[in-house]
């Protein structure tokens, strides 16, 4: 997920979606945990996806506020 796609969410869409990677990213570390899954390296996506969109989310509210 690119910054540009970001912007065209708004605030509720952001934090509905942070929830879904949140979701996302927990039931893998579960899954690698009880047996290693075909791609560990989704985690480290997901994590950075997660991140991605709690900036987005964070910058959209400063620039609201100010």
């Amino acid at each position: 997920m690119k910054k540009e796609d970001l912007s065209k969410y708004t605030e509720a869409e952001l934090i509905e979606k942070i929830q879904s990677e949140k979701d996302t990213l927990r039931r893998l570390k579960m899954s690698h945990a009880i047996s290693p899954i075909e791609n560990p390296m989704r985690i480290r996506e997901t994590k950075r996806t997660v991140a991605r969109l709690l900036t987005a989310l964070t910058s959209m509210k400063k620039t609201k506020k100010g």
